[in-house]
C-alpha cells in the first residue's frame, strides 16, 4: 500500500513539474522577455497578465498549489535519495545529483522572488519594469537572480528528461540519448532567454 502511494506521489510530482509548473515557467519567460523591447513593452505585458479574469483563482489552482506539492515532495526526494556519484561517474548519476541540488536552489530562489514581487504587490506595490530594475540594481541580487534562473531552467529541462522516462515515452536507449540532446537545447535556450531578460532590466 505504501509502495503504491509512493509510486503515485512520484508520478504526480513528475507530472506537476511539467504540467502546469513547467508551462508556467515558459509563459513567465515569454512575458518577462518583453523587457528586452523596453520598459513600456514589459509594463504592457505585465499589466495584461495582472488583469486576467479569475487571476487569483488561476494562480492558486494552476500555479501555487501544484508548485507547493512539487516543492515539498521534491525536498523529500532530495533528502532521502541515495546519490552514488562518488562511486559511479556516469552522466546520469551526475544529472540525478544536480537535479536535487538545483531543486533546493530553485525553491529558495522562487520563494524569494515571490516575496519580492507577488507579496509586495499584495501590499500595494506595482509589479513593473521599475520594480525589477530596483531589485537588480543591487549586484548581489543580480547574481542571485542569475544563479536562480539558471538553476530553475536546468531543473526544468533535466526534470523533463526524467518525466519522459518515468512516463514511458522514452524507453529505448536511443530515444533517451535523443531526449538528452533535446532537453540540453531547451536548457540552453531558456537560460539565454532569462539571462537576456535580466540584463535588459539593468
Amino acid at each position: 500500500m505504501a509502495g503504491n502511494r509512493e509510486f503515485f506521489n512520484r508520478r504526480l510530482h513528475s507530472l506537476l513539474g511539467v504540467i502546469p509548473v513547467g508551462l508556467f515557467l515558459m509563459q513567465h519567460m515569454v512575458v518577462n522577455h518583453f523587457a528586452t523591447k523596453g520598459e513600456e513593452s514589459f509594463n504592457r505585458a505585465a499589466e495584461f497578465m495582472g488583469n486576467l479574469p479569475f487571476r487569483y483563482l488561476l494562480e492558486t489552482l494552476v500555479i501555487f498549489l501544484p508548485l507547493l506539492f512539487h516543492a515539498i515532495y521534491g525536498l523529500y526526494i532530495a533528502f532521502t535519495a541515495k546519490n552514488n556519484v562518488s562511486r559511479f561517474g556516469f552522466l546520469r548519476n551526475w544529472m540525478f545529483l544536480l537535479q536535487r541540488v538545483t531543486g533546493v536552489i530553485t525553491l529558495i530562489f522562487i520563494t524569494w522572488h515571490v516575496w519580492e514581487t507577488r507579496v509586495a504587490a499584495a501590499f500595494g506595490s506595482e509589479v513593473n519594469f521599475q520594480m525589477m530594475e530596483n531589485i537588480l540594481s543591487n549586484p548581489f541580487m543580480f547574481w542571485f537572480y542569475i544563479v536562480g534562473v539558471i538553476s530553475t531552467t536546468f531543473h526544468f529541462a533535466n526534470g523533463l528528461w526524467s518525466f519522459l522516462v518515468s512516463w514511458g515515452i522514452t524507453v529505448t536507449p536511443r530515444s533517451q540519448v535523443i531526449s538528452t540532446y533535446v532537453t540540453l537545447v531547451i536548457f540552453i535556450a531558456t537560460s539565454i532567454a532569462f539571462v537576456t531578460t535580466l540584463l535588459a532590466f539593468i
